[in-house]
């Protein structure tokens, strides 16, 4: 393992970082450092305990010391109450620099490139999740969800871009993006909009990039976005949002140009055929300025009876060719990763809100 992904060097950024935490305290009753509360924050993510911080104070007082002090060096345990008080007042982009500072040790030790793809891309997948919601409990920084008797839900979101790979079980994980209202908007704040923001704020780190994302993200005020940082893209492109495109499809099918064909596979259980159908240069939407973009789609039926299994299409600048069009296919799929390696294990393995 390399030198800058030891633990000791890892838990050194991390109090690097919360070291400059702004402390919102106004009195003297300063007991409890800013490092020491997010510290204990952390530990108890960490652990996937609950009552690690109680458990922890228990050690320490008949142990003279605990297992959060020799991990992590916490020196002073603060209980549930005083780590809320202490930390809800900070933004949590305060904590962002970690990503980096891990992005930069994973990249000299060589992971990174493990993760790059076809033509050394390196897959981003973005997608937004909700941490929060509720129809009493509100603040400042909520989005609401009004419903029709007029109840209003008021939710936390957030997207979580992380880099993917097909066939590579792990992920990395970068910077978030918080869906939350703008200063000086009128507007709410949205999913595309907060990608758009992570594109502006963060594109320059990284190069040799496609972005993934499904149908939302497959508009051309994104598309151009994307291009116009460099970046690629490989995005979900459903018939219903994009009308013209599979006008132009259906033409192509019926004049016999649009480029088919068919892989038989084996599951291990039965047979299954892949069909494949692509074709380049296409608008992405209606009028003179339409972005043309290729396309490509991926069936997956059973051999027997033609059950389908998988059906998904997507719309990308890479250029699509038969030794092509089955590698892009697997990269836009990889953006379920996002789900999986991610966003699920951050709920069901520390995210307790």
């Amino acid at each position: 393992m390399s030198e800058g992904l030891a633990f000791a060097r890892l838990v050194h950024a991390l109090h690097t970082t919360l070291d400059s935490l702004p402390d919102a305290r106004k009195g003297k009753n300063t007991q409890y450092t800013m490092r020491d509360a997010a510290l204990g924050a952390f530990a108890v993510f960490f652990t996937q305990s609950p009552s690690f911080l109680a458990y922890q104070r228990t050690m320490q007082q008949a142990k003279g010391r605990s297992n959060a002090a020799t991990l992590f060096g916490l020196e002073h345990i603060p209980c549930d109450n005083q780590l809320r008080t202490l930390l809800d007042p900070v933004d949590p982009a305060q904590l962002f620099p970690l990503f980096d500072v891990i992005y930069d040790a994973l990249d000299r030790a060589g992971h990174v490139a493990g993760f790059r793809t076809f033509a050394g891309q390196l897959l981003i997948a973005l997608d937004g999740t909700e941490y929060f919601s509720s129809q009493e409990i509100h603040c400042a920084r909520c989005s609401q969800r009004t419903h029709r008797p007029g109840h209003v839900t008021y939710v936390h979101q957030v997207i979580t871009p992380v880099i993917v790979a097909p066939g590579n079980p792990a992920v990395i994980a970068l910077p978030p993006a918080l869906i939350t209202p703008q200063d000086g908007h009128e507007k709410q704040d949205c999913e595309q909009v907060a990608a758009k923001r992570w594109l502006e704020s963060h594109a320059g780190r990284y190069a040799h990039v496609t972005i993934l994302g499904d149908d939302l993200y497959c508009k051309q005020p994104f598309c151009e976005l994307v291009l116009s940082h460099g970046f690629n893209f490989i995005l979900v492109c459903k018939p219903e949002s994009h009308k013209t495109l599979y006008e132009w499809i259906d033409g192509l099918a019926a004049a016999g140009d649009l480029h088919q064909f068919a892989i038989r596979r084996w599951n291990g259980r039965f047979h299954e055929r892949y069909t494949y159908r692509y074709a380049n240069d296409v608008p992405l939407r209606d009028g003179e300025d339409a972005l043309f973009v290729n396309w490509c789609e991926l069936t997956i039926t059973k051999t027997t009876d033609g059950t389908i299994l998988y059906h998904n299409a997507f719309a990308t600048k890479h250029d699509i060719a038969r030794n092509t069009v089955e590698i892009i296919v697997q990269a836009g799929r990889a953006r379920w990763k996002i789900e999986h390696e991610n966003t699920n294990i951050l709920k069901t393995k520390g995210d307790s809100s």
